[in-house]
């Protein structure tokens, strides 16, 4: 038979009730309970005998019938006669302070406590005792075994069941108590009884009274405190620790201040009086001096370490005083410098005697390395005291200024462990760390400014040259450079030439020579995506230009103008990296970014026959778009031929432009010169008319012809004649009849190589054209149909222009003859080119 369906017919009784709806309720709930394994009942008091009181309202009985339990074997129900149980009278105690508790006839039963028993594993049921009316719960008779988790004194459940500790009867034992240890002050009485009253677990240590006679080997320190033996030892739950070192901190009055103080203190376990002084003593455990320093009883500048920075401060003071320079001047300072110290981790200033230092060695002027044999003075945070470093490294600075100012300065700059002098040379010494030298730059022994100039040996004192106007242009450049900047960017700077090794002439022009040379530091990049700091380049190569006539101001005009563009990331114009000069020539030169692809010129010479119509129109897509880069600056490059467009790599879609020095501002050129090559020039130049960004665009417009023929223009003409043609409207021949070169390109081309200079297309325009002639070549038929119906006859057109000038190509090798010849002006002797109509 099921143990619930049998435990329903036993619970069907009704014929019992307690007399109380509430209880008769709570036993019902409990009954139908189907969890509980134990049938809880109301059980008439005359079922108990042999009623014994074992206090605190509680008693032992023998139930006679007994609880029911489930019979397995049977299954059903039974009953245990004659169990042995455990009654609890349930009394309201009326005052928790009170000695004794006050007997009631009747419990008010709550709804919490019910829910609380109804837990309860050991819980048999109630009961009421007819002569009182006390209710009573009925437990097992193991209720107060060693593994139960309620008081055997007064019932209530342990506060600590681990350590069977009951707050209410330990607070109940020490009121009583109190009269065994009364100080007689009754406001120290009040203080320490209150004080008990917030023992919370039993591992806290019961502040109490302590006579002054438990107190032995009393030994004074300073700021009234002494350490002693306590013979009894602090009161820690039942136990007391015998013979404790303890701390007694002495005071004349008993004041609030002092007994606020006792609070805040974790260590203090009691108070005493003096019974001769009538002194008051406050009592601390061993704990005390984990915040107060045991020499001086102050509390310590540094906890973590034990360091106190009075007692430390005498510690030197008296230490040290046999160790002194003979100038007052110093030693005044030594000691103003040792009274700074904060905390354990600060460097003790010493002096130093000379013949602490061995294997002297000078680094450069003014600093030298050697070996200390004492070493320096460090804290030993195990020990808890000062030792020393033996034979350690250190760095010499020699002293050539002795005021304040001067030392103080040295001092402060960074790790310095005191001062000494040479007996023999009478200078004085700041004794640093080893690598302290490193720190200055070996030129001109200044100090770097911060770790960058450090890690790079990058002087910014250094960078500077004895004319005015070559130093006033470093200085303004690299004024503007922030070393936290969160930008990308390359540092200019002054380059010894000294840096430059395997140095290679490449190519000469009018005004310069440029070399080839690897450059050892190499340049300093801020790299904002790998690491955020600046990196030097080390071993890179780089192109030495070479000014032949070093005109300071167009050089530096030159340099400004390829600065305008060199920290862009993706630049179609040459990167410079600094200045220098060759020390023997005087040349100025520029250090500038070395394009290992060579330029245009020399390129198509080798590859034109290879060279397709798909790639002449990237070429000339990234030489217009370096040539944007400068019209939108509003500069003009002036010298825009073959010879300045470099391949930054062999691959030919790395553009760059090359060959500033002509460079300038749109509406700063009012120069009649004419510079360039002859047959790049447009004719308003020849006809000494300023150059305008229109000039420019001739030059391209040229280049085009050049990239499209693989010919020079005006190659079969007499150059010596060739600006009068020029200025006359002559231009290259091309033949628009044969495919060789598509006529949307020619269209294009001449439009650029225009006479009248306003009706050349800009820079911007001729990009987007392009852009174009790139798409519709690459894009196939198939696609034009998502564009209007204009726009894609457009495409095709070109597209099919492209394609046939691409067939006629591959099937006519033509031998290409490139020649480039030096430009004269010979304007001079025809100066009636400069009256030539321009169309």
């Amino acid at each position: 038979m099921d143990a619930n369906f049998s435990k329903r017919g036993i619970i069907k009784d009704k014929s019992w009730t307690s007399g109380n709806k509430r209880i008769d309720s709570f036993i019902r709930g409990k009954q139908l309970d189907a969890s509980v394994n134990i049938i809880f009942e109301w059980i008439s008091y005359d079922q108990f005998k042999f009623v014994k009181e074992i206090g605190n309202g509680f008693t032992t009985a023998t139930w006679k019938n007994g609880p029911f339990y489930y019979n397995l074997n049977e299954k059903k129900w039974k009953r245990k006669p004659n169990k042995r149980v455990t009654l609890r009278y349930l009394y309201n105690p009326q005052s928790i302070f009170d000695a004794l508790l006050t007997k009631v006839k009747l419990y008010f039963i709550k709804n919490e406590f019910l829910n609380k028993i109804k837990s309860e594993g050991f819980s048999y049921g109630m009961t009421q005792d007819p002569e009182t009316k006390i209710f009573i719960f009925v437990f097992h008779e193991k209720y107060f075994e060693r593994d139960s988790e309620y008081c055997e004194k007064c019932g209530e459940e342990y506060t600590d069941k681990i350590f069977k500790w009951c707050k209410p009867c330990h607070i109940i034992h020490l009121k009583n108590n109190f009269t065994n240890w009364a100080s007689g002050n009754e406001k120290i009485d009040y203080f320490i009884l209150k004080n008990q009253l917030k023992i919370d677990n039993p591992l806290d240590i019961i502040f109490e009274w302590v006579p002054y006679n438990q107190f032995n080997d009393i030994k004074k320190m300073e700021n009234g405190v002494a350490t002693a033996i306590w013979k009894d030892g602090p009161l820690k739950y039942n136990k007391r620790s015998l013979n404790e070192k303890v701390v007694l901190k002495y005071s004349q009055n008993i004041s609030n201040e002092m007994l606020n103080e006792v609070i805040l203190e974790n260590s203090s376990v009691g108070l005493s009086q003096n019974p001769d002084t009538k002194e008051y003593v406050v009592v601390h455990n061993k704990n005390y001096f984990e915040k107060y320093c045991e020499k001086c009883g102050e509390e310590y500048t540094d906890e973590i370490y034990k360091w106190c920075k009075p007692c430390q401060v005498n510690f030197l003071t008296n230490h040290f005083s046999h160790r002194m320079d003979k100038s007052e001047q110093i030693n005044d300072f030594i000691l103003e410098e040792q009274l700074k110290i904060n905390c354990p981790d600060d460097i003790v200033f010493e002096w130093i005697p000379y013949n602490q230092f061995n294997f002297i060695k000078e680094v450069r002027k003014g600093f030298a390395t050697a070996v200390w044999k004492d070493g320096l003075l460090e804290y030993n945070k195990d020990s808890k005291k000062y030792e020393r470093k033996s034979n350690v490294k250190i760095a010499l600075l020699y002293l050539y200024d002795l005021t304040d100012e001067y030392l103080k300065k040295v001092k402060s700059e960074d790790k310095c462990y005191g001062i000494s002098k040479n007996p023999d040379t009478k200078d004085y010494i700041m004794i640093f760390y080893e690598e302290y030298f490193k720190k200055f730059c070996e030129i001109c022994g200044e100090k770097y400014n911060n770790s960058l100039e450090i890690k790079y040996k990058w002087c910014k004192s250094c960078q500077y040259h004895k004319n005015k106007k070559i130093n006033d242009f470093i200085q303004e450049k690299q004024l503007k450079v922030s070393y936290n900047s969160g930008d990308s960017g390359t540092l200019f700077e002054w380059i010894p030439f000294d840096q430059f090794s395997d140095i290679k002439k490449i190519d000469k022009g009018g005004f310069s020579t440029v070399y080839s040379a690897i450059w050892k530091n190499g340049p300093l990049h801020y790299n904002i995506n790998k690491d955020k700091w600046w990196t030097r380049e080390s071993n890179k190569k780089v192109a030495l230009k070479c000014i032949c006539d070093p005109r300071v101001y167009e050089f530096l005009n030159e340099a400004k103008a390829y600065l305008a563009y060199t920290n862009q990331d993706f630049g179609k114009i040459l990167k410079i990296y600094g200045i220098s000069q060759n020390p023997n020539t005087k040349e100025f030169i520029m250090v500038l970014e070395y394009a290992e692809g060579g330029n245009l010129n020399d390129y198509l010479c080798q590859n034109y026959d290879t060279l397709d119509w798909l790639n002449k129109i990237i070429i000339l897509t990234n030489i217009i778009k370096g040539l944007k880069e400068i019209h939108q600056k509003q500069m003009v490059h002036r010298d825009f031929h073959p010879r300045n467009i470099l391949f930054r790599h062999k691959e030919y879609t790395n553009i760059c432009i090359s060959d500033m020095g002509l460079c300038g501002e749109v509406d700063g050129i009012n120069e009649t010169k004419v510079y360039g090559v002859m047959p790049y020039v447009a004719p308003e130049v020849l006809r000494r008319n300023p150059y305008t960004q229109a000039a420019d665009i001739y030059s391209f417009g040229m280049i085009m012809y050049f990239v499209a023929t693989g010919s020079q223009p005006f190659s079969n003409r007499d150059h010596e004649l060739l600006a009068l043609d020029i200025c006359n409207g002559i231009r290259p021949e091309i033949n628009e009849n044969e495919q060789k070169v598509p006529k949307c390109f020619i269209d294009l081309m001449k439009r650029c190589w225009n006479s009248n200079p306003k009706n050349r297309p800009s820079a911007i325009e001729i990009e987007k054209l392009i852009l174009v002639f790139y798409t519709s070549y690459v894009t196939e038929d198939l696609k034009f149909k998502f564009v209007t119906k204009f726009e894609s006859n457009r495409q095709s057109e070109i597209k099919k222009q492209f394609k046939e000038a691409e067939e006629y190509r591959k099937s006519n090798h033509l031998q290409v003859i490139c020649t480039s010849r030096s430009s004269t002006n010979v304007l001079t002797e025809h100066s009636e080119c400069l009256s030539c109509v321009i169309y």
